[in-house]
């Protein structure tokens, strides 16, 4: 297997052949530059090398898109330049398997996002082995992400010192490095203050002494590694929904409305800058609603 040593000469080189082979437009070049140089960032943040890519690493890309509100339509035309890109690694040689040969395209129009039951928030949390090395972290992690609404970025960033337990809440940075402050829940306190001990007692790397989550090297953790956390967990607590960190975003967000709670609260506590972003969870509730009718309504019986 040839070896990638440099991502920038290797996009070139797909480039110029598909300008050969497929007679390839400027407009249509530049897209796929513009894709690809993306990609290959966000795997060089995450650690990943491009020969190393599997689809949930490509997976957890185009959902990193969906968190930024990119449209399904672009999404999927990413998804167009990554496959094309991956026939061409393989084809020369760079990868002996397509791992873009598995995504699926993003469905375009209206959906509502994927929401676990507060039984299934309970179920992956108490999913965590008593034995794993890392379980308390676990726990601590998903109590907050969860408790807190955070997106998976602002959970790997959370620093010890924006953490204010007697006021119970933590200062989140969030897009654009703009903060906010956001109640947390006396469960997430609870297992923050058990996982600290274990913390402070580990290796912790320079530079991350303020970092409150870290891996067991001492290094923050990566968006893929809770990724991958969080996925072990649902399918050791048999929950079937394909989910990922957002899905806890979600969750907590949609609880709140069903609770009563108020969208411009809600809001604020996401982070979203536009009401626009944060009215989906109305049409989620009321499917919520529809179903709740449906099943326990007695002139549907």
């Amino acid at each position: 297997m040839r070896e990638i040593r440099d991502n920038e000469k290797v996009i070139n080189q797909f480039l110029a052949y598909l300008i050969a082979e497929k007679g390839l437009s400027d407009n249509t070049r530049v897209s796929y530059a513009f894709d690809l140089t993306r990609l290959v960032q966000y795997l060089a943040e995450e650690g990943v090398k491009l020969q190393d890519t599997t689809v949930d690493h490509l997976r957890e890309f185009i959902g990193s898109l969906h968190d930024l509100g990119v449209s399904a339509a672009t999404q999927n035309r990413f998804l167009s330049s990554i496959r094309t890109f991956f026939k061409f690694l393989k084809l020369e040689g760079f990868i002996e398997t397509n791992p873009a040969s598995l995504l699926e395209s993003v469905k375009e129009g209206d959906h509502l996002p994927q929401v676990l039951t507060v039984e299934e928030i309970d179920s992956l949390i108490g999913a965590i082995q008593p034995d794993d090395p890392f379980g308390i972290r676990n726990r601590a992690m998903i109590e907050t992400m969860y408790g807190c609404g955070l997106r998976v970025s602002e959970l790997v960033n959370l620093e010890i010192s924006r953490v204010y337990a007697r006021d119970q809440y933590v200062v989140v940075t969030g897009k654009g490095d703009k903060q906010r402050l956001v109640p947390v829940s006396e469960a997430a306190l609870d297992a923050i203050s058990e996982y600290l001990p274990e913390r402070n007692a580990g290796p912790i790397k320079p530079g991350e002494e303020n970092i409150l989550f870290l891996n067991r090297l001492g290094s923050r953790l990566t968006r893929q590694m809770v990724f991958t956390i969080i996925r072990r967990l649902a399918d050791a607590a048999g929950i079937r929904k394909v989910i990922s960190p957002h899905t806890l975003r979600h969750s907590f967000a949609t609880h709140l409305l069903e609770g009563g709670a108020n969208l411009r609260a809600i809001q604020q506590m996401l982070g979203h800058e536009y009401i626009s972003t944060t009215e989906v969870y109305l049409h989620l509730d009321r499917s919520v609603l529809r179903d709740e009718i449906l099943a326990h309504h007695p002139r549907n019986k």
